[in-house]
């Protein structure tokens, strides 16, 4: 096993732990250990809402979770001689959940999936699902049962959800003031357009006194995905990927957190994947001069593993960009996915499981998602594949009718 470079004791909140990681976006975090280029090492990883999700039957915790605490992530972690321009390079060699067999911590035996209610950040189909929901799923091996979801079992892809660079100053001016624009169009909405850095409850390593409260005003949310990679919830990026990070800072500061037991694609309830708790080894490398070379200056750029559960049969929902009011939209792809997505929570509904339950599922199992069509005007066509193997009934269409099961009902909140 690789050294521990960033050890965590799961049955402690993430303020008390040895080492402190953060849960903001800033260049003046320090680092809280330095590896060299070529390293191979592990660091070890809290669930994103620190512990305060647990295994029970309603979906309280869900409702009342504040969204100031996350994520709670491992670093920064410096790379000897990486300087602003290059690329970081990053290989993950293994991932996986805390090692116990069963345990009161995500991660231990078990993770959750949640829907969170619609004035708490919502989720992507928030104005059809306006309430808090959850699933506690089972692990055994790599694969994933759920008694708030019977009938289902599938195979994950473990992976982190947040991995990433500090930014520098000017760019973290930019994510700033571009989000505050973006918030000011609509400044009551709710859900909010955006979150602007909140002093409250951010976690900075070891600042303290007025350092600390200068970053926290400054500071961005590590909830959207940007430049440096961050919450990019990608189920792919397993073990065996090679991702490309630009460097904005000396030393790249990579941060990491947010693991995932499995995941489908665009983790449609917001807190979609099974979280959890858990380890990543890596081994870093530095690329000088990597971001002009390559042409990698605004995204990271990755080679994903070769992990995936090899299912061969989908069925797959079709949506386009035309809402439920019958309005024609132009071109709009996200609108399109969320017809897919509604289409199958619909078809699903038929055969037993609620919609709530084929929501949870959608954001847990490692369904597909495609951009089927982007050029058709007016219309955009996307693509959610479903594989048929994670079903214990066929839920293919035929000249009966569906053969429908009462599966009950997931968590739910009072």
């Amino acid at each position: 096993m690789p050294d521990v470079i960033f050890p965590v004791d799961h049955s402690k909140p993430f303020r008390e732990q040895e080492l402190v990681g953060h849960n903001r976006w800033h260049p003046d975090i320090p680092p809280v250990a330095t590896v060299k280029s070529g390293d191979v090492f592990r660091v070890e990883s809290k669930e994103w809402f620190d512990g305060t999700i647990v295994d029970s039957d309603d979906a309280n915790d869900i409702r009342d979770c504040d969204l100031s605490m996350v994520h709670q992530l491992s670093g920064p972690f410096a790379v000897e001689g990486a300087k602003p321009g290059d690329l970081l390079m990053v290989d993950i060699l293994d991932v996986g959940p805390v090692p116990q067999q069963t345990g009161p911590i995500a991660g231990q035996g078990w993770g959750y999936t949640g829907i969170f209610a619609k004035e708490n950040g919502g989720g992507f189909l928030t104005d059809w699902f306006p309430q808090a929901y959850k699933a506690i799923w089972n692990f055994t091996g790599q694969k994933a049962t759920s008694r708030h979801i019977p009938g289902v079992e599938f195979t994950g892809i473990v992976h982190p959800g947040l991995m990433g660079t500090a930014p520098s100053r000017e760019l973290l001016a930019r994510w700033n003031a571009r989000e505050q624009a973006l918030i000011d169009t609509e400044p009551n909405r709710v859900p909010p357009l955006a979150l602007p850095p909140e002093p409250h409850n951010a976690v900075l390593g070891s600042l303290s006194g007025s350092e600390y409260e200068r970053v926290a005003a400054e500071a961005a949310r590590t909830a959207p995905p940007r430049e440096n990679g961050g919450n990019q919830d990608i189920k792919n990026l397993s073990k065996g990927s090679r991702i490309f990070y630009p460097v904005f800072v000396d030393g790249a500061n990579l941060s990491l957190g947010d693991l995932h037991f499995s995941q489908g694609d665009g983790e449609i309830t917001f807190c979609g994947a099974i979280e959890m708790g858990g380890y990543i080894d890596l081994r870093v490398e530095v690329i000088p001069g990597g971001m002009e070379t390559y042409g990698v200056t605004t995204n990271p750029i990755f080679m994903p593993g070769n992990v995936e559960p090899r299912y061969t049969e989908f069925l797959t929902f079709v949506g386009f960009s035309v809402d439920r009011q019958g309005t024609q939209h132009y071109l709009d792809s996200t609108l399109a996915y969320q017809n897919a997505c509604l289409n199958a929570i619909e078809y699903l509904s038929r055969f037993g499981w609620t919609k709530e339950q084929v929501y949870l599922l959608l954001g847990a199992a490692p369904v597909e998602a495609r951009f089927s069509g982007v050029v058709d005007v007016p219309n955009s066509c996307a693509t959610l594949y479903v594989p048929t193997a994670i079903f214990d009934i066929d839920v293919r269409p035929s000249a009966g009718n569906p053969v429908r099961v009462d599966r009950g009902q997931c968590a739910v909140s009072s």
